[in-house]
């Protein structure tokens, strides 16, 4: 059984959704980095979405894009990024792990080098940001070759064609978007409705997790009220990170509390 898959029973038996934090590898250096890892899942992530460092990441708002500069600024390359996921990997050999990534650094060396590379490390999952759903054959292709889902992003306007073919076609879970624009924790939460989510459940889609402005313990509570199986929190965690770049206890104590209250709350 695939992870996503076993994640998702082992919660549905327990009555809880997934809690996904999301962080940028490198951030604000590689040894922190992989240290912030293990303290998200020490205190409760289900599962991991991670951020290859890159330069233009135009899908993501102002956190997230200092994140990525951070992780450039320390040198932090690809290669490095990918052994921090093998020995993620090594260490929990259950948990779910998925990469956010741009279409320049899966052509870096090559579409199918980049999903050997997924595969040889253990990486579930790969969404890449700024490839529409119309151009993913290709990806997919390679990414199915060597054992790993692709998963796509369902706008919250999506047209019942366009969500049909998210479900048809994402892998592992659905990436469901609150609301348009881009990643941010300081924008107010819209959560789709409830009809959204029918129809892509009626569609036969992967589980949907519900993401862009997850900062509130309620927020996963009304994402689950509202259908989805689970939230995915980037800005919010990302931002714990810049606020205590300088002292390192503590963000990690800051990061591991904020963890625990947001699974917390997928507790129904």
């Amino acid at each position: 059984m695939a992870r996503y898959e076993s994640m998702f029973q082992t919660l549905a038996e327990k009555n809880e959704g997934a809690f996904v934090p999301f962080v940028t590898i490198g951030d604000p250096n590689l040894e922190t980095s992989e240290r912030i890892i293990e303290t998200l899942i020490a205190n409760g992530a289900d599962a991991l979405e991670l951020g290859l460092p890159f330069s233009d990441p135009v899908a993501d708002g102002p956190v997230i894009q200092a994140a990525n500069f951070r992780a450039l600024d320390a040198k932090v390359t690809i290669a490095q990024s990918f052994e921090l996921l093998a020995r993620i990997r090594e260490r929990h050999p259950e948990l779910p792990i998925g990469l956010l990534v741009y279409c320049n650094l899966v052509h870096a060396k090559g579409i199918h080098s980049f999903f050997a590379r997924c595969a040889e490390v253990g990486v579930d999952s790969v969404l890449i940001a700024d490839v529409p759903i119309r151009e993913a054959g290709l990806y997919r292709s390679a990414a199915q070759a060597v054992g790993v889902q692709s998963v796509y992003i369902c706008p919250p306007d999506a047209s019942q064609t366009l969500r049909n073919k998210v479900a048809e076609m994402s892998e592992g879970y659905v990436y469901l978007l609150s609301r348009a624009g881009v990643t941010g924790a300081d924008q107010e939460l819209q959560t789709p409705a409830a009809e959204a989510i029918d129809e892509l459940k009626a569609a036969n889609s992967a589980p949907p997790l519900l993401g862009f402005g997850i900062s509130q313990p309620q927020h996963v509570k009304a994402a689950l009220e509202n259908g989805a199986k689970g939230a995915i929190s980037g800005s919010a965690v990302v931002k714990i990170v810049a606020e205590q770049l300088h002292d390192e206890p503590a963000m990690l104590a800051a990061l591991g509390e904020f963890i625990k209250t947001m699974k917390a709350a997928t507790k129904q």
